[in-house]
């Protein structure tokens, strides 16, 4: 028994798309599904998150929709992922933002807490609110170092701790077992498909958005956006590592790696995510999951106005408009990293979790005789 109507479609479909496999090259969903015979709600879990919604198997099928059979794939797997992300969600009273998650919700928390900053700032001495810091330590005249490391500190481990327990859940559900995460064979697989969205190819002519012709554009601003996060990620850890090995405090020279590595990473951020939106609102309404449009756009318009302020924070820090700007940008921040467990940026997580497994599960049926492969009946698959 299946425990959504979701996952009965999903069920369906996948009953269907196994006894066709015409879409067996298309990407790593339909490998995954020819091995099994029926699916419980884990396999339906796995092979959602494994599917890169490039919506090559929705015009190759000769029963997508008009056809009575209706398959259709790229919703209804975008339908079970955003399912599974509320259903692994930690903790458990969380689960329920996912159905509010919308763009409004993030807008109104990022606004409050900059409020908040800038209220609690210039209640106390308007002065360095809106005046002109400039040299190291500036930014921390707003707001002392410690108070804004123990703040987004506290947060972060927050973040970190109910991804893990998402992880856990979700690798728990799919059924893979131990060995997996010691496979390194299986690891370097899922990394390099990761790093090369190689799912987002539609087989290798590319992706399927808003017509029945395909472009590369979607990998490319998904590229965009994931090494610009990563460069921003640097930006900040390398800060870190200058402010407690070096004793040198923010705001560093435009030329120091901070801020050459922040600015890349800054603009990438502003490119990816104004592509992917586009992208989005461009993309076939019959592919589309509808009713969590709002927490797609919302984790890709933090994304956007998160560079946006960083940006703008790094061309004006040195004007009187560097107090409203550092409240905002921190603002935007806290709420990016607040919503992060319960919002589109699992999907990166659990894909290249379901990635790791296939890779393994991959190599468990077609190098059986290999020495660091156990025997393929120790994979769980259902009668």
């Amino acid at each position: 028994m299946h425990s959504s109507e979701t996952l009965k479609e999903a069920d369906r479909l996948m009953t269907i798309c196994n006894s066709c496999r015409y879409c067996e090259g298309l990407c790593a969903v339909f490998p995954a599904m020819e091995l099994r015979r029926s699916f419980t709600d884990g396999d339906l879990n796995y092979l959602a998150n494994l599917c890169h919604a490039c919506g090559a198997c929705y015009h190759d099928c000769q029963f997508s929709p008009p056809h009575e059979f209706n398959v259709n794939v790229p919703r209804v797997m975008a339908e079970v992922r955003a399912e599974s992300y509320q259903s692994y969600a930690w903790p458990h009273f969380a689960r329920g933002i996912f159905e509010r998650n919308g763009l409004a919700i993030a807008l109104l928390t990022a606004l409050s807490i900059a409020v908040f900053i800038g209220g609690f700032v210039g209640w106390h001495d308007p002065a360095v609110m809106f005046g002109k810091h400039t040299g190291e330590g500036a930014f921390y005249r707003l707001m002392p170092h410690n108070a804004m490391a123990g703040l987004f500190g506290a947060i972060s481990l927050y973040v970190l701790l109910a991804l893990f327990m998402g992880f856990r859940a979700f690798w728990k559900d799919i059924g893979a077992v131990p060995s997996v995460t010691l496979d390194s064979r299986s690891l370097f697989t899922a990394l390099h498909d990761v790093l090369r969205l190689r799912y987002l190819d539609g087989g290798g002519v590319g992706c399927f958005n808003k017509d029945e012709n395909p472009t590369d554009g979607r990998r490319l601003y998904h590229h965009l956006t994931f090494y610009g996060f990563a460069l921003c990620f640097a930006a900040t850890s390398v800060a870190t590592l200058y402010h407690y090995l070096l004793g040198r405090e923010a705001p560093y020279p435009w030329y120091d790696l901070p801020v050459v590595l922040g600015a890349l990473g800054g603009i990438g951020l502003l490119i990816g995510p104004v592509g992917l939106m586009k992208a989005k609102f461009l993309r076939n309404p019959m592919m589309v999951d509808k009713p969590r449009l709002g927490m797609d756009t919302a984790f890709i318009a933090m994304l956007f106005l998160t560079s946006l302020t960083g940006l703008l924070l790094l061309v004006l820090r040195a004007t009187p408009a560097m107090g409203t700007l550092l409240a905002l940008h921190l603002g935007i921040v806290f709420s990016l990293f607040l919503t992060m467990p319960y919002g589109k940026f699992v999907h990166g997580l659990y894909r290249a979790v379901a990635l790791v497994r296939y890779a393994w599960e991959f190599r468990q049926f077609n190098a059986p005789a290999a020495a660091d492969v156990k025997p393929k009946e120790n994979i769980k698959i259902a009668a």
